[in-house]
């Protein structure tokens, strides 16, 4: 699939702009409270988007590989403005990047390297989501970011990936005419109308 690198350079930025809201909008006390990632509470989270990902997306921008294997918790004192940071030197690497460069897959598989973005704008605006249910901010999520995610999610995330030891549960359906972004946490294992008193999830990530 062709991807438009101005397009995709336009969700990210929306993509890092709605999730960088919302980890400012984390109070110190939220920390320890349930996520609909079962395995992460909120710090955990917070340490998964701010710096795993993060450092990965950043990467993945310049074609090297990135290092999903699970890493300690980091001692950060300011998520907000260590995620600002991160933010920035990705979006200044992409901006660095040749729009004609390719990378190569785990499969050997040759790809157009701004197609790697997709999975950025789709990763953040999961757990954008993830992190307003768990921290109780009421938002509404970009409707042509969560749009676009699901989109892809749709393409990309197949069966193989679902299920126990695997990165996704189950798909929750969830009706057609519903949210887009209901419909984004229900392909992607999550249950719409989670509630931290709850504490329960399908999903593993």
């Amino acid at each position: 699939m062709t991807v438009d690198a101005g397009h995709a350079m336009n969700l990210l930025e929306r993509a890092l702009l709605q999730t960088g809201n919302l980890v400012a909008g984390v109070k110190p006390e939220q920390t320890s409270l349930p996520t609909p990632c079962s395995a992460w509470d909120v710090k955990a989270l917070l340490a998964h988007i701010v710096v795993q990902d993060l450092e990965n997306f950043t990467l993945a921008a310049r074609a090297q590989t990135a290092d999903w294997a699970p890493a300690p918790k980091p001692a950060v004192s300011d998520w907000s403005a260590n995620f600002q940071e991160r933010a920035q030197t990705l979006l200044s690497t992409w901006r660095g990047a040749d729009p004609k460069a390719t990378a190569q897959e785990p499969g050997g598989q040759d790809v157009p390297l701004i197609s790697r973005a997709d999975q950025q704008i789709t990763e953040l605006t999961v757990h954008a989501w993830d992190l307003a249910r768990a921290t109780g901010q009421r938002v509404e999520l970009d409707p042509a970011v969560t749009s676009y995610a699901l989109a892809w999610g749709r393409r990309m995330l197949q069966p193989a990936y679902r299920g126990p030891d695997q990165a996704f549960g189950a798909e929750i359906p969830v009706p057609d005419d519903a949210p887009m972004q209901d419909r984004l946490a229900g392909w992607f294992g999550r249950d719409p109308v989670w509630e931290p008193a709850a504490g329960v999830s399908n999903v593993g990530r």
